[in-house]
């Protein structure tokens, strides 16, 4: 339902010049989905919608497509490099690393723009990651493995 959702989400800011999140819930609803002001709130920060000047001099929302692929890699190859393990205890994901390489892989997972992290803090082998909720650790934590052992 959210990947419909977010779909919809998309096509109503191209088609819209949607400056609130209250406007974008009103549009959504019209097309028959049930949302809160939170579950509107969330969905534009996982989708990395940005405010963009509109032709009328207000504010829209608008996808930015970046060329993002290539720093990604990068992010992801400095994150399998530097890798040793993870481990959570509730919304705190526990990351060791090769010694010395923490601080590098935690500005990758800031950089990477995780939808669930909160931040990081780094010492010389370990990072701690704080995570919104233990399911979105769970869910990180998966993500991560993807990354990992591509």
């Amino acid at each position: 339902m959210k990947k419909i959702r977010h779909r919809k989400i998309i096509e109503l800011i191209e088609k819209y010049e949607i400056e609130t999140q209250e406007e974008l819930a009103g549009y959504l609803k019209e097309a028959g989905f049930s949302v809160t002001q939170a579950t509107v709130s969330r969905d534009i920060r996982e989708l990395k919608l940005s405010k963009v000047p509109s032709g009328s001099g207000k504010q829209k929302y608008a996808v930015l497509k970046h060329d993002e692929s290539r720093m990604g890699d990068k992010y992801s190859r400095v994150l399998r490099d530097g890798f040793v393990s993870m481990d959570m205890a509730q919304n705190i994901l526990v990351v060791k690393t090769v010694s010395g390489m923490a601080m590098a892989v935690a500005a990758a997972l800031d950089a990477l723009k995780f939808s669930e992290v909160v931040g990081c803090i780094a010492g010389d082998d370990t990072i701690m990651v704080a995570v919104r909720t233990v399911e979105e650790t769970r869910e990180l934590m998966e993500r991560l493995h993807v990354i990992i052992e591509r």
